[in-house]
């Protein structure tokens, strides 16, 4: 386990006591990062994976429309994740903690997508 994942894992367990109220800060920080694409996520996910051997992705001539279409699908889905966090479980820390933790190839190629070639 790395440094990030440490921090990660305490924000995500204070996210996890503050998600009891109607607003999930995670998903806020999530929406924020897919509409805005701020390079400290980039650079945290690129720390979270550490010394990780992780594929390249070769983007085609298409890769604005992917990333797009990677945004709104995230978008979308962090939609779903804050209505769902209204219930009295916190939802969004509980799947945070297995991507901290299980640090997945899946997840590291969508931030890709998200971020497209910049």
């Amino acid at each position: 386990m790395n440094l990030t994942q440490i921090k990660c894992l305490a924000v995500f367990a204070l996210f996890a006591i503050i998600g009891f109220g109607p607003v999930s800060p995670g998903c806020l920080i999530g929406m924020y990062v897919v509409l805005a694409r701020p390079l400290w996520f980039k650079t945290l996910v690129h720390n979270l994976y550490g010394n990780t051997i992780l594929p390249e992705p070769a983007f085609t001539a298409d890769s604005v429309k992917q990333s797009k279409q990677a945004r709104v699908k995230c978008f979308m889905s962090l939609l779903v994740l804050f209505i769902v966090d209204i219930a009295p479980v916190p939802v969004t820390p509980v799947i945070a903690f297995g991507i901290i933790l299980g640090r997945p190839l899946w997840f590291y190629l969508i931030v890709l997508r998200i971020y497209g070639k910049d």
